[in-house]
């Protein structure tokens, strides 16, 4: 386990994509200047977080700059402001390496976007993209469908990471996401919760090729991707879903049967970000279970 050796900080208001880059190449020379240290970013992580979802994205971070070494941005879009600019925090983190003299640093910046600066998120963020490196976009909330901010963030984006747990009147959305597979690859966070009982439900093939219905107790959208998975994997949209609602995934029934419930626990909300930001191509599994949702 790595351990935080330094962390220093800049804050800015009203200011320029440039104020920000010298901000970050200063506080890195600081990081740096006792001891020598490894600029090791894997990706550029980039963060759309309205207003509502601000504590949870900061939770979510916790933890995963030793995992993930990147720069991440937060974009915090304030459409509504009084004003037009860009007021910025930046952040450089030195974890040192165990058993060496070395340390990695990690960058974080926060971009509040007030007025017209948040229509345009692309053309801000482009200057402060580590190049050759692939982009993760995170999109808290359900993204606004057509909207030039999606557009323009998901035409820099390798790879688009979304949580549909955090969506209203799934599977009607599930349509609009399919529209962007062939421009990026996307992930979901409420999919990767139903890992542990994909593969449990798997183990019970041939009997479950049978199946009619497949009742769930949890999210909307985890209930519908359970039912899309088993119509796409089965070759047969016929399946029915009953949900019964719940904050989690709780439960599974096939043809009114209890399944028993899958071992280990469920991930923490980091860990299964952690584990998107590892994916870097299209899960054409996902992408069949989206798309059986809404045929």
């Amino acid at each position: 386990m790595a351990a935080t050796l330094k962390k220093l900080s800049w804050v800015g208001e009203d200011v320029r994509l440039a104020d920000v880059d010298a901000a970050l190449a200063q506080l890195r020379s600081e990081a740096s200047r006792d001891r020598p240290s490894m600029r090791t970013s894997v990706m550029t992580h980039i963060a759309w977080v309205p207003a509502d979802w601000v504590e949870q994205a900061r939770a979510a971070l916790e933890g995963m700059a030793e995992r993930h070494p990147s720069r991440t941005i937060l974009l915090f879009p304030e459409p509504d402001a009084d004003d037009n600019r860009i007021d910025a925090r930046a952040e450089v983190e030195r974890w040192e390496v165990p058993d060496t003299d070395r340390g990695l640093v990690t960058e974080v910046v926060e971009l509040t976007l007030r007025g017209s600066r948040a229509e345009a998120p692309a053309s801000i963020i482009e200057p402060l993209l580590i190049s050759d490196l692939p982009v993760f976009l995170r999109w808290r909330g359900e993204p606004p469908w057509g909207a030039q901010q999606l557009e323009q963030l998901v035409d820099v984006t390798d790879r688009l990471i979304v949580d549909s747990i955090e969506w209203a009147e799934v599977p009607g959305p599930y349509r609009r996401l399919a529209e962007l597979f062939p421009r990026c690859a996307a992930s979901d966070i409420a999919w990767a919760r139903t890992s542990r009982w994909r593969s449990h439900l798997a183990t019970l093939w041939p009997a479950i090729g049978d199946v009619r219905t497949v009742g769930v107790r949890g999210t909307a959208a985890q209930a519908w991707l359970l039912c899309g998975w088993l119509r796409s994997r089965l070759g047969r949209d016929d399946i029915a879903l009953e949900h019964d609602p719940a904050e989690q995934l709780e439960g599974v029934l096939l043809d009114g049967d209890a399944v028993p419930l899958p071992p280990g626990d469920p991930p923490a909300p980091s860990d299964v970000l952690s584990d998107e930001l590892e994916r870097f191509t299209p899960n054409p599994v996902y992408e069949a279970a989206v798309l059986a949702t809404v045929e």
